[in-house]
């Protein structure tokens, strides 16, 4: 089950950068810019596996119309799904009492997205929810082999840059994050086109091919995106570092 963010942040370029970072990461993001979005989003996606409509919640502390501090409160009145506060003020008066209000981390802007991302991995790993970092840079077969930046969405085969449709592209980047291990067809299913299209195989099939049609040299005989019969896909363990 690809996991469900909360981010809650008015800064629109802060709050485009991180969603983008986390969307690489293979997460599914929902923002809001304001308190009442929040509210509203926490209330409308609830469902029977995620009460509170997310597994992790990243809530900024000013807000246009209210603090996130509020939200924090009726979060933890509720339910126990962690929250990390980002904020920009440093008191640290202010961090004990969110920490004793029930916040899981507190991260000072700025900061680096790759620290927020590690302090996400291990608040979920306290919680039961074991993930490791995402692989977002692949290659195989050396300069005239298949290399994938999912930071930049650009994809190289024989050196030469390939065009991916978005669909075609996020079906590559779950493999991508996936490299090396099987991928079930429920799962591409769900993570690519929704949970609720996990019966549609048709589309898997139909995309699977126009992908092995762009990047393998014989895509009746895949080198790179490989199907495990009965079960799912599969892209090659990719080199390992220099």
């Amino acid at each position: 089950m690809t996991l469900r963010v909360l981010l809650v942040e008015d800064d629109r370029e802060l709050r485009a950068t991180l969603r983008s970072a986390l969307d690489i990461e293979g997460y599914e993001v929902f923002t809001a810019a304001s308190l009442a979005e929040a509210q509203a989003l926490t209330t409308h996606l609830a469902d029977a596996l995620r009460p509170a409509g997310f597994d992790l919640v990243l809530l900024d502390l000013g807000l246009p119309d209210g603090e996130g501090q509020q939200l924090l409160g009726t979060l933890r009145r509720k339910h126990s799904l962690p929250v990390l506060v980002i904020s920009a003020a440093q008191d640290d008066g202010q961090k004990i009492r969110l920490l004793d209000a029930g916040a899981d981390d507190y991260l000072v802007k700025p900061f680096a997205v790759g620290e927020l991302l590690a302090r996400m991995r291990v608040t979920l790993r306290h919680r039961g929810t074991r993930i490791d970092a995402a692989l977002t840079h692949y290659r195989s077969g050396g300069p005239m082999g298949l290399e994938i930046d999912l930071g930049t969405r650009s994809v190289k085969v024989r050196s030469e840059a390939c065009h991916l449709t978005p669909t075609e592209f996020k079906l590559l980047a779950r493999l991508v994050r996936s490299a090396g291990q099987v991928v079930t067809h429920r799962q591409l299913l769900s993570d690519v086109w929704g949970p609720d299209q996990t019966e549609q195989t048709h589309y898997l099939r139909l995309y699977m091919a126009q992908l092995r049609a762009k990047l393998e040299s014989q895509p009746a005989n895949p080198r790179w995106l490989l199907t495990e019969p009965g079960v799912g896909y599969r892209l090659v363990e990719p080199e390992a570092e220099g």
